[in-house]
């Protein structure tokens, strides 16, 4: 990682962790429909850029396909998600409990499969995915709550800043060919 791209990553980790906290101590309503703004256009920058990046060099590298159904799916999801703008929150929360099960049960897997293979920080991806697994908990457990989308939605955007900042500050190996 060159030192312009941990400089982007410490900035980016920071708005994160600015935003996340705005979100925590002030969960009202604007802020709710904020979210699911943010959440949508991410979502949606990120499916284009796997549908642009497959016509622009992934169709012709082998498993290409999977990067254009993976740019599709997202994007499906950023129009779902920006639907539930006006939908009652528990629809939400078993949005988030469904997103954080889901990938947290992904990362123990990857985790599992690294520690077989020794390749890469494993224990990272362990306590990731058992973090999201709680998230999803935390999500079930205060289901009835008003507030509890932002409120777990802030935790999971201070927990991956966190872990940005993280890896922003890692020493990355590199290899010096002779």
């Amino acid at each position: 990682m060159t030192v312009y791209q941990r400089i982007k990553r410490i900035l980016f980790s920071l708005c994160m962790l600015a935003v996340a906290l705005f979100f925590f101590f002030n969960p009202s309503d604007p802020a709710y429909k904020i979210v699911v703004a943010i959440l949508s256009l991410g979502l949606i920058i990120a499916g284009i850029k796997d549908i642009v990046f497959y016509f622009t060099m992934a169709r012709h590298m082998v498993g290409g396909k999977m990067i254009l159904i993976q740019g599709v799916i997202i994007f499906d999801f950023a129009i779902i998600t920006g639907s539930l703008a006006n939908v009652p929150k528990i629809y939400i929360l078993l949005y988030l409990i469904g997103v954080h099960a889901f990938s947290g049960a992904v990362e123990i897997l990857r985790a599992r499969e690294a520690k077989n293979t020794v390749a890469g920080p494993w224990k990272m991806k362990f306590f990731h995915g058992a973090v999201n697994i709680i998230l999803a908990i935390a999500c079930l457990v205060f289901i009835r709550q008003s507030n509890t989308a932002l409120i777990i939605y802030s935790l999971g955007l201070m927990y991956s800043a966190a872990v940005r900042l993280i890896d922003a500050f890692r020493k990355t190996a590199f290899v010096v060919i002779e």
